[in-house]
């Protein structure tokens, strides 16, 4: 690489996983991933950013990238994989049409250039291909703790966090043609620093499933790449079984984590 990358704000959100209130979203965000991502076939899955999870862990895709905007220091909370291909969010370093599965764990709303972000997503996916989105809903109580410690100047989640209303992700997700088919909500719990409080209002994890779905504290969206005009009814299989194939073409911005 010619020049050292800038470092974004989503780094702070690795410390803060580490929290006992980080590990209840945490817990919650891996769970649903390993759901969502079990069942999603194809070659070539990338989680962007936030290697504290591992988005792709259930998936069986033969080739997996974590890529990040930095390599893990000795600060960093240690990942959960390595990363092996480091650049900037707004440009990703893999052939158009190349990838079956993308992962953002909360990369839009630490993202300088969200759309911009979404817009390379769409280019990299193959037709049918899939994205998952994870964030914070600011229509919930976490999202109004946040607001109000602003003033005071104790952010309950990491400051420069701009979150984004699941409303208009899905407007940004349409303008680029993605259909969103699955979306969750979790961690209804209030926003309580501590691991005692959080284990008091377990409770509220189901009765706010129930009661109140859309207040979760974190949300995560699933779309898939839809191309006008075409329409995938399953493989054509021949006599001769195509190979798989090895991997992906990346720009020579790659960088190998040792």
């Amino acid at each position: 690489m010619d020049h050292p990358l800038p470092e974004k704000a989503i780094i702070a959100l690795g410390p803060w996983l580490e929290t006992p209130v980080g590990s209840y979203v945490r817990a919650w965000q891996q769970e649903r991933l390993d759901m969502l991502t079990a069942d999603i076939f194809g070659f070539n899955a990338l989680q962007i950013g936030l290697p504290q999870i591992n988005a792709l862990r259930a998936n069986r895709m033969p080739n997996k990238w974590m890529t990040d905007t930095h390599l893990p220091t000795d600060s960093d909370s240690a990942p959960s994989r390595p990363i092996v291909v480091v650049h900037d969010f707004a440009e990703l370093p893999f052939a158009s049409q190349s990838l079956d599965l993308i992962v953002l764990p909360h990369v839009l709303e630490f993202a300088e250039e969200p759309h911009q972000v979404l817009r390379e997503v769409e280019r990299v996916l193959i037709p049918e291909g899939q994205v998952i989105v994870c964030g914070f809903n600011p229509a919930s109580l976490w999202g109004l703790r946040q607001v109000t410690s602003r003033l005071t100047g104790t952010p309950f989640l990491p400051e420069h966090g701009e979150f984004i209303s699941l409303p208009r992700l899905k407007d940004w997700l349409k303008l680029l043609s993605m259909e969103v088919n699955r979306g969750h909500f979790g961690c209804y719990a209030p926003p309580c620093l501590t691991e005692k409080w959080l284990s008091r209002f377990a409770f509220m994890d189901e009765a706010g499933e129930r009661w109140w779905p859309y207040l979760g504290a974190v949300y995560m969206v699933q779309a898939v790449k839809r191309v006008r005009g075409m329409r995938l009814i399953g493989p054509a299989w021949s006599k001769h079984t195509a190979k798989a194939p090895r991997g992906v073409p990346v720009t020579n911005r790659v960088q190998k984590h040792k």
